[in-house]
Protein backbone atom coordinates (compact mmCIF):
# COMPACT_ATOMS: atom_id res chain seq x y z
CA UNK A 1 0.00 0.00 0.00
CA UNK A 2 0.86 3.78 -0.31
CA UNK A 3 0.40 5.46 2.79
CA UNK A 4 0.23 9.70 2.48
CA UNK A 5 1.42 11.60 6.04
CA UNK A 6 -0.42 15.02 6.05
CA UNK A 7 0.46 18.02 8.22
CA UNK A 8 -2.11 20.31 7.30
CA UNK A 9 -0.53 24.53 6.89
CA UNK A 10 -0.71 25.54 10.24
CA UNK A 11 1.86 27.25 12.17
CA UNK A 12 3.74 24.67 14.77
CA UNK A 13 7.27 24.84 16.28
CA UNK A 14 7.67 21.42 16.26
CA UNK A 15 7.17 18.43 13.84
CA UNK A 16 4.35 16.17 14.07
CA UNK A 17 5.66 13.43 15.79
CA UNK A 18 2.46 11.23 16.06
CA UNK A 19 2.39 11.07 12.50
CA UNK A 20 5.78 10.24 11.88
CA UNK A 21 5.32 7.49 14.40
CA UNK A 22 2.57 6.45 12.59
CA UNK A 23 4.73 6.14 9.67
CA UNK A 24 7.37 4.09 10.84
CA UNK A 25 4.34 1.72 11.97
CA UNK A 26 3.20 1.69 8.66
CA UNK A 27 6.70 1.00 7.21
CA UNK A 28 7.23 -1.75 9.29
CA UNK A 29 4.46 -3.38 8.09
CA UNK A 30 5.90 -3.18 4.30
CA UNK A 31 4.06 0.04 2.89
CA UNK A 32 5.27 3.07 1.31
CA UNK A 33 5.24 6.04 3.26
CA UNK A 34 5.85 9.42 2.03
CA UNK A 35 5.36 12.85 4.15
CA UNK A 36 3.62 16.38 3.06
CA UNK A 37 2.96 19.45 4.75
CA UNK A 38 -0.08 21.18 3.52
CA UNK A 39 -1.87 20.47 0.37
CA UNK A 40 -0.05 18.79 -2.39
CA UNK A 41 -0.34 16.97 -5.56
CA UNK A 42 1.43 13.83 -5.11
CA UNK A 43 1.50 9.87 -6.20
CA UNK A 44 -2.21 8.43 -5.57
CA UNK A 45 -2.62 7.45 -1.88
CA UNK A 46 -4.17 3.75 -0.94
CA UNK A 47 -4.32 5.25 3.01
CA UNK A 48 -3.93 8.78 3.87
CA UNK A 49 -3.37 9.92 7.36
CA UNK A 50 -3.89 13.92 8.67
CA UNK A 51 -2.72 14.94 12.15
CA UNK A 52 -4.03 18.00 13.85
CA UNK A 53 -2.88 20.70 16.28
CA UNK A 54 -4.51 22.77 18.77
CA UNK A 55 -8.41 23.30 18.17
CA UNK A 56 -8.19 26.72 17.04
CA UNK A 57 -6.29 25.66 14.53
CA UNK A 58 -9.22 23.54 12.84
CA UNK A 59 -9.55 25.16 9.48
CA UNK A 60 -6.34 24.36 7.98
CA UNK A 61 -7.22 20.98 8.87
CA UNK A 62 -10.62 20.90 7.40
CA UNK A 63 -8.90 22.31 4.16
CA UNK A 64 -6.62 19.57 4.31
CA UNK A 65 -8.81 16.96 4.51
CA UNK A 66 -11.50 18.10 1.93
CA UNK A 67 -8.47 18.87 -0.59
CA UNK A 68 -7.55 15.19 -0.12
CA UNK A 69 -10.66 13.53 -0.22
CA UNK A 70 -11.29 15.07 -3.54
CA UNK A 71 -8.33 14.61 -5.12
CA UNK A 72 -7.95 11.21 -4.31
CA UNK A 73 -12.00 9.50 -3.30
CA UNK A 74 -10.88 6.16 -2.75
CA UNK A 75 -8.02 6.29 -0.63
CA UNK A 76 -9.65 5.86 3.14
CA UNK A 77 -8.64 9.01 5.15
CA UNK A 78 -8.03 9.12 9.00
CA UNK A 79 -7.45 12.27 11.48
CA UNK A 80 -6.39 12.21 14.06
CA UNK A 81 -4.13 14.39 16.90
CA UNK A 82 -5.38 16.98 19.41
CA UNK A 83 -7.71 18.80 18.07
CA UNK A 84 -9.74 15.93 16.72
CA UNK A 85 -9.19 14.33 20.29
CA UNK A 86 -10.71 17.22 22.25
CA UNK A 87 -13.85 18.08 19.29
CA UNK A 88 -14.47 14.65 17.52
CA UNK A 89 -17.83 15.75 16.57
CA UNK A 90 -16.35 19.07 15.18
CA UNK A 91 -13.69 17.22 13.60
CA UNK A 92 -16.40 14.62 11.75
CA UNK A 93 -17.69 17.86 9.90
CA UNK A 94 -14.58 17.72 7.73
CA UNK A 95 -15.43 14.86 5.93
CA UNK A 96 -12.69 12.16 7.14
CA UNK A 97 -13.46 9.23 6.87
CA UNK A 98 -12.20 7.97 10.37
CA UNK A 99 -12.01 10.20 13.56
CA UNK A 100 -9.10 8.82 15.89
CA UNK A 101 -9.34 9.51 19.56
CA UNK A 102 -6.59 9.94 21.65
CA UNK A 103 -2.76 7.82 20.81
CA UNK A 104 -2.35 4.98 18.84
CA UNK A 105 -0.89 2.51 21.07
CA UNK A 106 0.61 0.36 18.32
CA UNK A 107 3.28 3.12 17.29
CA UNK A 108 4.22 4.72 20.69
CA UNK A 109 7.00 2.89 21.43
CA UNK A 110 8.18 3.41 17.74
CA UNK A 111 11.50 5.42 16.61
CA UNK A 112 9.70 8.23 14.27
CA UNK A 113 9.99 8.20 10.75
CA UNK A 114 12.64 10.83 10.93
CA UNK A 115 14.41 10.28 7.75
CA UNK A 116 11.58 11.83 6.27
CA UNK A 117 12.04 15.68 7.50
CA UNK A 118 16.31 15.79 7.22
CA UNK A 119 16.41 18.80 7.75
CA UNK A 120 14.78 18.86 11.52
CA UNK A 121 18.10 17.86 13.79
CA UNK A 122 16.43 17.03 17.51
CA UNK A 123 14.94 13.70 19.00
CA UNK A 124 11.30 14.54 20.46
CA UNK A 125 10.40 11.76 22.67
CA UNK A 126 7.88 10.84 25.95
CA UNK A 127 10.22 9.40 28.97
CA UNK A 128 6.05 8.93 30.40
CA UNK A 129 2.86 10.02 29.44
CA UNK A 130 -0.09 11.75 31.74
CA UNK A 131 0.20 13.99 34.54
CA UNK A 132 0.08 13.54 38.56
CA UNK A 133 -1.40 16.99 38.60
CA UNK A 134 -5.54 17.74 37.27
CA UNK A 135 -4.85 21.50 36.20
CA UNK A 136 -8.07 22.52 34.76
CA UNK A 137 -6.61 24.45 32.04
CA UNK A 138 -4.83 21.71 30.77
CA UNK A 139 -5.67 19.19 27.90
CA UNK A 140 -3.17 15.87 29.13
CA UNK A 141 -5.60 14.81 31.79
CA UNK A 142 -8.21 14.45 28.99
CA UNK A 143 -5.68 13.31 26.40
CA UNK A 144 -3.13 11.00 28.62
CA UNK A 145 -4.64 10.81 32.28
CA UNK A 146 -2.61 9.60 34.87
CA UNK A 147 1.16 8.61 34.75
CA UNK A 148 1.52 5.95 32.52
CA UNK A 149 4.47 4.11 30.33
CA UNK A 150 7.39 4.74 32.09
CA UNK A 151 10.15 4.39 30.25
CA UNK A 152 13.82 3.67 32.08
CA UNK A 153 16.19 4.12 29.12
CA UNK A 154 15.78 6.66 25.55
CA UNK A 155 19.43 6.02 23.62
CA UNK A 156 17.38 4.01 21.96
CA UNK A 157 15.03 6.69 20.12
CA UNK A 158 17.31 8.89 19.86
CA UNK A 159 18.12 9.33 16.11
CA UNK A 160 21.34 9.15 14.77
CA UNK A 161 22.72 12.43 13.67
CA UNK A 162 20.00 14.48 16.18
CA UNK A 163 22.13 16.75 18.21
CA UNK A 164 19.10 17.79 20.81
CA UNK A 165 17.04 15.38 22.97
CA UNK A 166 13.50 17.01 22.99
CA UNK A 167 11.50 15.90 25.94
CA UNK A 168 7.56 16.10 25.89
CA UNK A 169 6.88 14.67 28.95
CA UNK A 170 4.34 16.24 30.73
CA UNK A 171 5.49 16.36 34.91
CA UNK A 172 8.62 14.03 34.41
CA UNK A 173 9.79 15.14 37.89
CA UNK A 174 6.29 13.44 39.04
CA UNK A 175 7.28 10.23 37.80
CA UNK A 176 9.57 7.62 39.40
CA UNK A 177 11.77 7.30 36.34
CA UNK A 178 12.84 10.65 36.27
CA UNK A 179 16.60 9.49 38.18
CA UNK A 180 17.17 6.93 35.27
CA UNK A 181 16.13 9.39 32.58
CA UNK A 182 18.59 12.32 34.01
CA UNK A 183 21.61 10.03 34.84
CA UNK A 184 21.12 8.43 30.91
CA UNK A 185 20.48 12.31 29.60
CA UNK A 186 24.20 13.06 31.12
CA UNK A 187 25.61 10.15 29.81
CA UNK A 188 24.53 10.87 26.41
CA UNK A 189 25.72 14.51 26.13
CA UNK A 190 23.70 16.08 23.75
CA UNK A 191 21.35 19.34 24.53
CA UNK A 192 18.29 18.56 26.42
CA UNK A 193 15.14 20.74 26.63
CA UNK A 194 12.23 19.45 28.76
CA UNK A 195 9.95 21.33 26.43
CA UNK A 196 7.06 21.21 29.23
CA UNK A 197 8.55 22.63 31.52
CA UNK A 198 9.60 21.08 34.58
CA UNK A 199 7.30 21.10 37.98
CA UNK A 200 8.47 23.86 40.79
CA UNK A 201 6.94 22.06 43.46
CA UNK A 202 9.05 19.13 43.02
CA UNK A 203 12.47 20.76 42.76
CA UNK A 204 14.66 19.64 45.08
CA UNK A 205 18.20 20.07 45.77
CA UNK A 206 18.81 16.47 44.17
CA UNK A 207 16.99 17.74 40.96
CA UNK A 208 19.03 20.68 40.59
CA UNK A 209 22.43 18.79 41.20
CA UNK A 210 21.38 16.64 38.41
CA UNK A 211 20.70 19.29 35.98
CA UNK A 212 23.55 20.85 36.85
CA UNK A 213 24.80 18.06 34.55
CA UNK A 214 23.41 18.49 31.55
CA UNK A 215 23.82 21.11 28.40
CA UNK A 216 20.60 23.16 28.07
CA UNK A 217 19.44 26.56 26.76
CA UNK A 218 17.43 27.46 29.53
CA UNK A 219 15.02 25.83 32.19
CA UNK A 220 11.15 26.28 32.43
CA UNK A 221 8.85 26.21 34.98
CA UNK A 222 5.58 27.58 35.70
CA UNK A 223 3.47 30.16 38.23
CA UNK A 224 0.48 29.51 37.22
CA UNK A 225 -1.45 30.86 40.57
CA UNK A 226 -0.80 32.25 43.58
CA UNK A 227 -0.45 29.38 46.01
CA UNK A 228 3.14 28.37 43.44
CA UNK A 229 4.96 31.60 44.60
CA UNK A 230 6.90 29.87 47.06
CA UNK A 231 7.48 26.89 45.59
CA UNK A 232 8.82 28.96 42.10
CA UNK A 233 11.17 31.12 44.55
CA UNK A 234 12.34 28.16 46.64
CA UNK A 235 12.93 26.20 42.85
CA UNK A 236 14.98 29.34 41.25
CA UNK A 237 17.31 28.80 44.92
CA UNK A 238 18.08 25.68 44.35
CA UNK A 239 19.04 25.82 41.02
CA UNK A 240 21.05 28.95 41.50
CA UNK A 241 22.97 26.94 44.05
CA UNK A 242 24.01 24.77 41.80
CA UNK A 243 25.29 27.51 39.10
CA UNK A 244 22.11 27.66 36.92
CA UNK A 245 21.79 31.35 36.58
CA UNK A 246 18.10 32.63 37.13
CA UNK A 247 18.00 34.85 34.00
CA UNK A 248 17.98 31.40 32.08
CA UNK A 249 15.20 30.24 34.24
CA UNK A 250 11.69 30.86 32.14
CA UNK A 251 8.85 31.19 34.47
CA UNK A 252 5.69 31.00 32.05
CA UNK A 253 2.80 33.09 33.82
CA UNK A 254 -0.76 32.35 33.35
CA UNK A 255 -3.17 35.01 32.74
CA UNK A 256 -7.10 34.86 31.59
CA UNK A 257 -7.94 32.05 33.43
CA UNK A 258 -8.93 32.37 37.32
CA UNK A 259 -6.78 35.42 37.97
CA UNK A 260 -7.26 39.31 37.99
CA UNK A 261 -4.77 41.75 36.71
CA UNK A 262 -3.74 42.73 39.70
CA UNK A 263 -3.02 38.98 40.45
CA UNK A 264 -1.18 38.37 37.15
CA UNK A 265 0.72 42.02 37.44
CA UNK A 266 1.92 40.75 41.06
CA UNK A 267 3.18 37.35 40.13
CA UNK A 268 5.09 39.10 36.85
CA UNK A 269 6.68 41.62 39.56
CA UNK A 270 7.74 38.87 41.96
CA UNK A 271 9.19 36.91 39.30
CA UNK A 272 11.31 39.87 38.01
CA UNK A 273 12.92 40.62 41.12
CA UNK A 274 13.43 37.15 42.27
CA UNK A 275 15.89 37.33 38.62
CA UNK A 276 14.10 35.07 36.22
CA UNK A 277 12.71 36.04 32.70
CA UNK A 278 8.62 36.06 33.17
CA UNK A 279 6.31 34.57 29.87
CA UNK A 280 3.42 35.32 29.91
CA UNK A 281 0.69 32.46 28.57
CA UNK A 282 -2.68 33.50 27.44
CA UNK A 283 -5.57 30.88 28.86
CA UNK A 284 -7.43 29.49 25.73
CA UNK A 285 -10.43 27.30 26.81
CA UNK A 286 -9.46 23.36 25.63
CA UNK A 287 -11.97 23.36 22.80
CA UNK A 288 -11.50 26.98 21.31
CA UNK A 289 -12.30 27.08 17.86
CA UNK A 290 -10.87 31.04 17.62
CA UNK A 291 -7.68 32.35 19.03
CA UNK A 292 -7.52 34.95 21.60
CA UNK A 293 -11.17 35.24 21.31
CA UNK A 294 -11.56 34.32 25.20
CA UNK A 295 -11.99 36.98 27.76
CA UNK A 296 -12.13 35.50 31.75
CA UNK A 297 -14.81 37.31 33.79
CA UNK A 298 -12.18 38.67 35.73
CA UNK A 299 -10.52 40.66 32.58
CA UNK A 300 -11.29 43.20 30.11
CA UNK A 301 -10.42 42.89 26.27
CA UNK A 302 -8.73 46.15 26.97
CA UNK A 303 -6.64 44.83 29.54
CA UNK A 304 -5.59 41.61 27.56
CA UNK A 305 -4.61 44.09 24.85
CA UNK A 306 -1.99 45.59 27.33
CA UNK A 307 -0.20 42.97 28.11
CA UNK A 308 0.18 41.85 24.36
CA UNK A 309 1.77 45.28 23.75
CA UNK A 310 3.40 45.60 26.47
CA UNK A 311 5.20 42.30 25.84
CA UNK A 312 6.19 43.54 22.07
CA UNK A 313 7.09 46.98 23.07
CA UNK A 314 8.51 46.14 26.70
CA UNK A 315 9.15 42.71 26.75
CA UNK A 316 12.11 40.65 24.62
CA UNK A 317 10.84 37.78 22.56
CA UNK A 318 7.93 37.73 24.06
CA UNK A 319 9.21 37.60 27.65
CA UNK A 320 9.65 39.86 30.58
CA UNK A 321 13.64 39.60 31.25
CA UNK A 322 14.79 40.84 34.90
CA UNK A 323 16.27 44.28 33.70
CA UNK A 324 17.02 46.85 36.26
CA UNK A 325 14.40 49.17 34.68
CA UNK A 326 11.73 46.86 33.84
CA UNK A 327 12.04 45.43 37.32
CA UNK A 328 12.20 49.20 38.77
CA UNK A 329 8.76 50.08 36.80
CA UNK A 330 6.90 47.20 38.22
CA UNK A 331 8.09 47.98 41.46
CA UNK A 332 7.18 51.58 41.31
CA UNK A 333 3.33 50.47 39.64
CA UNK A 334 0.79 50.63 42.72
CA UNK A 335 -1.81 48.49 39.99
CA UNK A 336 -1.72 46.95 36.76
CA UNK A 337 -2.61 49.63 34.80
CA UNK A 338 0.23 51.71 35.51
CA UNK A 339 2.44 48.92 35.34
CA UNK A 340 1.64 47.61 31.64
CA UNK A 341 0.55 51.61 30.31
CA UNK A 342 2.91 52.27 27.62
CA UNK A 343 4.00 55.62 27.36
CA UNK A 344 2.70 58.00 24.36
CA UNK A 345 5.45 57.73 21.37
CA UNK A 346 6.85 60.91 20.32
CA UNK A 347 5.33 63.07 17.98
CA UNK A 348 5.99 62.01 14.53
CA UNK A 349 7.81 59.14 15.36
CA UNK A 350 6.29 55.29 15.35
CA UNK A 351 6.85 52.77 18.60
CA UNK A 352 9.56 50.05 17.74
CA UNK A 353 9.18 46.99 19.43
CA UNK A 354 12.06 45.75 21.56
CA UNK A 355 15.05 44.20 20.24
CA UNK A 356 14.52 40.60 20.24
CA UNK A 357 17.68 39.68 19.27
CA UNK A 358 17.80 36.79 21.54
CA UNK A 359 14.71 34.49 21.98
CA UNK A 360 14.81 32.90 25.86
CA UNK A 361 12.75 29.91 23.95
CA UNK A 362 14.19 27.41 21.56
CA UNK A 363 14.21 28.71 18.00
CA UNK A 364 12.17 31.62 18.47
CA UNK A 365 8.51 31.79 17.08
CA UNK A 366 9.64 30.00 13.63
CA UNK A 367 7.86 27.28 12.24
CA UNK A 368 9.86 24.26 12.36
CA UNK A 369 11.24 24.09 9.04
CA UNK A 370 12.74 27.28 9.20
CA UNK A 371 14.48 26.93 13.31
CA UNK A 372 18.03 24.81 11.59
CA UNK A 373 19.09 27.59 9.92
CA UNK A 374 18.25 30.23 12.10
CA UNK A 375 20.10 28.14 14.68
CA UNK A 376 23.20 27.79 11.95
CA UNK A 377 22.96 31.58 11.86
CA UNK A 378 23.17 31.86 15.89
CA UNK A 379 25.66 29.55 15.96
CA UNK A 380 27.90 31.28 13.54
CA UNK A 381 27.40 34.93 15.42
CA UNK A 382 28.57 32.77 18.66
CA UNK A 383 25.24 33.81 20.04
CA UNK A 384 24.48 31.91 22.96
CA UNK A 385 21.33 32.18 25.73
CA UNK A 386 24.16 33.79 28.20
CA UNK A 387 23.99 36.77 26.01
CA UNK A 388 20.50 37.29 26.90
CA UNK A 389 19.78 40.26 29.32
CA UNK A 390 22.66 41.62 29.17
Amino acid sequence: MRVLLVEPDYYTRYPPLGLLKLGQYERLRGNEIEFVRGCVETHEPDRIYVTSLFTYSWRAVHQAVRYYKERYPKARLTLGGIYASLLPEHACESGADDIHVGLFPEAEDLMPAWDLIPEWDGSILFASRGCVRKCGFCSVPKLEGRPQAFKYGIRDLIWPGHNRVILWDNNILGNANWRAIFDELAEIGLEVDFNQGLDARLITDEVAQKLSRLRFYNIRIAYDYKGVGPYVKKALEHLQAVGIPRRRVIVYTLYNYIDDPENFKTRVEEILTWGAVSYPMRFEPLTSLTKNAYVSPRWTADELQMVAAARRVIGFAGAFAPYDYLTAKFRRSKTFHTAFRLRKPRSGKRRKPARNHVNPRWNGDLDWRMQKQRRLRLARRSVTLTDFGR
